[in-house]
């Protein structure tokens, strides 16, 4: 036996070294304890700069959130002379028009999803794919320039004919009664459609895809037809994927800056009318902070922690529809 040859008062346990097996999982333990931390660090690391940079923008604006209370989030006032701001005009703005955007971009979205996954000619979905994802890809400046130099003419020229068909109707007549300036809210949400409809169409075309094939095909032979496909399996395999895309979309058109400065008009008046010139919390900081100083300053700081809340809002608003879509369906 072994325990004879091993010197008197030696354990016979501690006297062989470690087998190879055992040296390969104590390494492979080690490893997946470095990873895990590094992980872990990573993950701290995404919520420090998220809490220092609400917390940064609270204290820069610090002046105005404390000196003026409610007074800032209630008044629509904004004179840099007398050093009067409020932060409603810009709040309005940028709810107003992403509300416009998402109206807009939704239903083509789906539709172009649906079109690529269930509709089009396998060799006709690789191109449109690109194309999609290529339109993703723009510079947001990019959609500012074309939307300023292209589409605010095109939309002076075709507001007069909304304001005498639209603004004669007993209801949403207020919202198209307007000079034909081309710039206003409504050329801004229009303009961030455009943007962010390559976003939740890519998204919503990929979650598409994860839907089983069999699924589709026993739905199929069972003699539904397409619609009734989409309506009945598509959508209720992938609604909570398709819910955060949404939200996801609609959060890049709470912060977008560039595309809708250069086709809001920077006007703090609120009007019922989405002809007129408006303003956004990002336009106005865009458009003000380089020359900004003291309360002025400290009032667009203010309007940059605003729109952390506002978008953190929106984020935690899915969350929760998605928490409760996963309970339905855990029922």
């Amino acid at each position: 036996m072994t325990s004879a040859l091993l010197p008197i008062g030696t354990p016979a346990a501690t006297a062989l070294p470690p087998s190879g097996p055992v040296l390969h999982a104590r390494r492979d333990a080690r490893r997946d304890a470095w990873f895990r931390a590094l992980l872990q660090t990573a993950a701290l690391l995404v919520l420090a700069a998220l809490l220092g940079a609400a917390l940064s923008t609270l204290w820069g604006g610090r002046d105005v959130l404390f000196g003026q209370g409610w007074h800032f989030l209630t008044s629509s006032a904004w004179d840099p002379v007398t050093n009067d701001y409020g932060a409603l005009a810009p709040i309005f703005g940028t709810l107003v028009t992403s509300a416009i955007a998402l109206l807009l971009a939704l239903p083509v979205s789906f539709g172009v999803a649906l079109f690529l996954t269930e509709i089009a000619p396998t060799w006709l979905r690789g191109p449109v794919a690109t194309a999609i994802e290529l339109l993703a890809s723009i510079p947001s400046i990019i959609y500012g320039m074309w939307g300023l130099f292209v589409f605010v003419p095109f939309m002076a020229r075709i507001e007069p004919a909304l304001s005498d068909t639209l603004g004669r109707l007993p209801l949403v007549g207020a919202l198209f009664d307007g000079p034909p300036l081309g710039l206003g809210l409504l050329t801004s949400g229009i303009v961030l459609a455009v943007m962010i409809l390559p976003f939740i169409a890519s998204i919503m075309r990929e979650v598409f895809q994860t839907v089983p094939t069999r699924l589709k095909e026993s739905a199929y032979a069972l003699g539904a037809t397409t619609w009734e496909v989409v309506w009945d399996i598509v959508l209720p395999y992938t609604r909570s994927a398709v819910i955060g895309g949404i939200f996801l979309g609609l959060g890049r058109a709470l912060g977008e800056t560039m595309a809708v400065t250069f086709v809001l008009g920077n006007s703090y008046d609120i009007t019922a009318s989405l002809l007129v010139p408006g303003t956004s919390i990002s336009s106005s900081i865009a458009n003000e902070f380089s020359e900004a100083v003291g309360l002025h300053r400290s009032a667009l700081i203010a309007l940059g922690f605003l729109l952390f809340v506002v978008t953190f809002v929106v984020l935690l608003i899915a969350r929760l529809m998605l928490r409760r879509l996963q309970r339905r369906e855990g029922q």
